[in-house]
């Protein structure tokens, strides 16, 4: 048994997060179910009778379902589990058909991407670990065992850039030429501008066989520091198990490029020839590999798959070292920082900063650079706060905290300002929530609620725009543009977490939540109650609970941990003793109820708590962090069930 406590403060006056949270639960049901209607086929897929020709678009297919199964994890529709089920099934069998997938999984193409595709897998995994732990053991033995040619286990790389189920995909395109849009092509600039002699014009890149053959002999062979990203599918693959197998991969794989990074003075290179060199097939350089340092986007690829990897180890070996990996280089481009508008910064990425800053564009703050070629530093953005704030929530140490207080400071614009925007990665709105843990924004969650409304209306108009569009194959992201689930604001208001790193992560949380009314017992919250995480201090974390409902009691499990691998320790629980706050019968108003504490010892992952019909409490928990194994186990499972071995 769980320790059980029971909720006893009055629930008067609503908390007015709390009802917009539960009115956001009830938008969101109504969006997804009008997407699916008017957007996919009866088994599931999307309405598309087009064609691939190229190997980009796997990940465009499954993104847009990505945070269909996290909206049912945090208490979305019972029938929402199902539907996105559905969806995968139908989108693998849409895309095995386009000649995309083997064996329902790519055939081969880069992490960037590949991470991305994953989302929507490692979700329905945490939500229905019986149902799909098959498909995550065979999908990770793609890269843990060698014999399916994508891992080389003497060298520890992985052996090529495009990898996956097909090992006779090699290279990085399949025509003579780099695929080039004029816009990509713009954007991002021509790749080994070094092998050209100086002063020679550039040529024509839809033309120029030279460039296809050495981007595939000096690009599309040998490990690529994106490639890290797949040890989230080895750390999805031992959550679900146990198996060791899996946590030796991850140490033998993320390992090797913890030491490729220490002997770099600590910056992670993005490049390793077949033969195990750095550098190797770039005339020494550490940089410009696939998806790397110089080309396409930087840090913004490299340094999320890097932490992805990084928190994988650490969560999978216990060794918070693996962060190691990821700080020195995070540190080295915030020491090549430089105070500007952005408006004036050389960014690759205007479509993102323009929206996420709105009238900050104007206004000088700190900007790092992206990317490294034989020039130097250069593509300068505000800093992405999804890998620093992951470090953070992670470790909860003091250095990577102050981390976070430097780039506070140092940013021009306020952090506690709260715009309505959804970008691709459905997150965006760190420095506000940070700002809110810190103290500094009671007002954070009613105003990130309103944003997210924003957002699910905004998308429904797109929708309503665009039902029944005839989708081209170029125009294949209106459907990402117009899934109107967006689940940021309940992550970080109830989970206590950042959203997911968008590129192959596994979801961080603080706290999660099962519904354990007796006819429920599921993941998420009951229907009409609302969480609030204020603290994620791990002596002090602060969960308030709130039942809306007039007339019915409602369990909530709280769940330290995103699989469990916290312990609580203790917990300290507000209570009201003296029901003398009705009054009496003639008394025409009540008294404020009495509000005080008490506590009880847990000694484990689970805290159930009992609410009776228009009541709250506030728990402060007292947690030792990473004291268990990871997994998907629940609280209602036999003891055992679904542990690590």
């Amino acid at each position: 048994m769980h320790a059980i406590i029971t909720a006893s403060v009055p629930l008067l006056e609503p908390p007015g997060w709390a009802t917009a949270q539960r009115q956001l639960f009830d938008l969101l049901d109504h969006a997804w179910r009008g997407f699916a209607r008017d957007f996919t086929g009866p088994d599931g897929r999307l309405r598309y009778d087009g064609e691939l020709t190229s190997r980009d678009g796997v990940d465009d297919f499954y993104e847009v379902f990505f945070n269909w199964p996290q909206l049912y994890l945090l208490g979305g529709a019972d029938d929402l589990l199902a539907e996105s089920e559905r969806h995968w099934e139908g989108v693998t069998q849409q895309l095995t058909e386009l000649g995309m997938l083997k064996d329902e999984y790519e055939r081969g193409y880069d992490w960037f991407h590949q991470g991305e595709s994953l989302l929507l897998f490692y979700f329905l995994c945490m939500a229905a670990p019986e149902r799909w732990t098959e498909r995550a053991l065979r999908f990770a033995e793609l890269y843990v065992d060698p014999r399916y040619g994508n891992y080389d286990a003497e060298r520890r790389v992985i052996r090529r850039p495009h990898n996956g189920s097909d090992p006779e995909r090699g290279g990085l395109f399949d025509g003579a030429s780099y695929p080039w849009l004029p816009k990509e092509a713009e954007t991002y600039g021509f790749p080994l501008e070094w092998i050209r002699p100086a002063g020679e014009a550039e040529p024509p890149r839809d033309l120029d066989p030279r460039l296809g053959a050495e981007m595939r002999d000096r690009m599309g062979s040998g490990d690529t520091a994106v490639n890290l990203a797949a040890a989230g599918l080895a750390l999805n693959a031992l959550i679900l198990t146990g198996d060791h197998r899996y946590r030796d991969w991850i140490e033998q794989y993320v390992g090797a490029w913890r030491d490729r990074a220490a002997a770099n003075g600590g910056v992670l290179p993005d490049n390793v020839a077949p033969d195990g060199t750095v550098g190797g097939l770039l005339d020494g350089r550490w940089y410009g590999g696939h998806y790397g340092w110089s080309w396409p986007h930087g840090w913004y690829s490299v340094g999320h798959a890097a932490v992805v990897a990084a928190l994988a180890g650490a969560l999978a070996t216990g060794d918070d070292g693996y962060l190691d990996m990821v700080r020195p280089a995070l540190d080295g481009i915030m020491a090549q920082g430089k105070v500007m508008m952005f408006t004036e910064a050389d960014s690759s990425l205007p479509s993102k900063w323009t929206v996420q800053l709105g009238d900050d564009v104007h206004t000088p703050t700190l900007h790092v650079p992206f990317r490294h070629a034989d020039g130097g530093w250069f593509d300068y953005n505000p800093m992405l706060m999804a890998v620093p704030t992951a470090l953070w929530h992670h470790s909860a140490s003091a250095a990577d905290r102050e981390r976070l207080e430097r780039l506070r400071a140092a940013s021009g614009y306020d952090w506690r300002t709260v715009r309505s925007f959804r970008s691709k990665e459905e997150a965006g709105h760190e420095e506000p929530w940070l700002a809110f843990l810190a103290g500094d924004d009671p007002d954070y969650p009613e105003r990130i609620l309103a944003a997210a409304q924003a957002q699910v209306r905004h998308r429904l108009t797109r929708m309503e725009l665009y039902r029944g569009t005839e989708v081209p194959e170029a125009d294949i992201h209106l459907w990402q543009q117009s899934n109107p689930v967006v689940t940021e604001a309940l992550v970080q208001l109830t989970w206590g977490g950042p959203q997911v790193v968008y590129n192959g992560g596994l979801q961080q949380a603080r706290v999660r939540y099962y519904d354990a009314d007796a006819d429920a017992r599921r993941p998420g919250l009951p229907p009409s109650v609302a969480a609030l995480v204020s603290s994620i201090d791990p002596e002090a974390t602060v969960v308030d609970l709130v039942n809306l409902d007039p007339g019915t009691a409602h369990s909530v499990t709280v769940q330290a941990g995103a699989f469990a691998e916290h312990t609580i320790q203790s917990v300290e629980y507000t209570v009201c003793e003296d029901p003398g706050w009705v009054g009496g019968l003639y008394d025409y108003g009540h008294r404020a109820p009495v509000v005080g504490s008490a506590s009880r010892d847990v000694g484990g992952p689970w805290l159930q708590v009992d609410l009776p019909r228009s009541s709250r409490i506030r728990l402060t928990l007292r947690l030792a962090l990473r004291s268990q194994a990871p997994s998907y186990r629940t609280p209602f499972d036999a003891p055992g069930i679904g542990a690590a071995s």
